[in-house]
């Protein structure tokens, strides 16, 4: 088991984040998002698993919390948080997030802590997420009063940083075709975009460090 620590970055109970501490020398630093549709019924635990493997490899993961809907958080405060916790890792780092985490991670990649980013099932376009309406309209609600051209990553391309977009063609939640898209995009925009599309897995196998989802997030790191 990896050495924990609670790192805080602000007053409120959810502004805080959790470092994975690899043994001896790490080899590089990983910024960890959790997804959950920004939902406060959802927390950074989600990523334990993940974070351990990382850090047993050497890494060290920071998995962050930040403010969600139903607790203070949307625009602007969600993006306030993760900015405020790049700020505190103060080093250069990977981001990685699972759906809507993932869309924290890209959101993230123009910070300048961060060198390259990883979306794994990624809500990487609001407008297209408030298009479908998926979860209910969620991605409505975490825009708030804020602009598509600040909150989405699709709309803030280039980003500047090398991404891979991890996506299972059996993803009932976040449509494969959504990263496949972005992907597109991105690349005109001239990133350097890496696409990993996986077939039989669905939304969730991502966070299961035994998965095929995570090796492929592995091998790239």
């Amino acid at each position: 088991m990896a050495a924990r620590a609670l790192h805080r970055y602000g007053d409120d109970p959810a502004q805080v984040v959790e470092l994975f501490a690899p043994e001896g020398q790490s080899r590089g630093t990983v910024a960890v998002f959790h997804g959950g549709f920004w939902r406060d019924a959802y927390d950074r635990h989600l990523m334990d698993d993940l974070c351990e493997d990382l850090a047993g490899d050497g890494w060290a993961a920071w998995n962050v919390e930040y403010r969600r809907l139903g607790s203070g958080g949307g625009w602007p405060a969600t993006f306030d948080d993760v900015t405020a916790a790049l700020d505190l890792i103060d080093a250069p780092c990977v981001t990685v997030g699972h759906s809507a985490g993932g869309h924290l991670a890209l959101w993230a990649s123009t910070h300048p802590n961060v060198t390259r980013a990883v979306a794994q099932a990624g809500v990487s376009d609001l407008e297209e997420a408030i298009r479908l309406g998926l979860s209910r309209g969620v991605a409505r609600e975490l825009l708030g009063d804020g602009e598509l051209a600040h909150c989405s990553p699709a709309a803030r391309l280039p980003l500047g940083v090398p991404q891979l977009l991890v996506h299972g063609t059996k993803d009932p939640l976040v449509p494969v075709e959504m990263s496949e898209a972005y992907a597109e995009r991105a690349r005109a925009a001239g990133d350097s975009v890496d696409v990993a599309i996986l077939r039989r897995v669905g939304h969730f196998e991502h966070l299961d460090p035994e998965s095929p989802a995570w090796a492929a997030v592995r091998e790239w790191l």
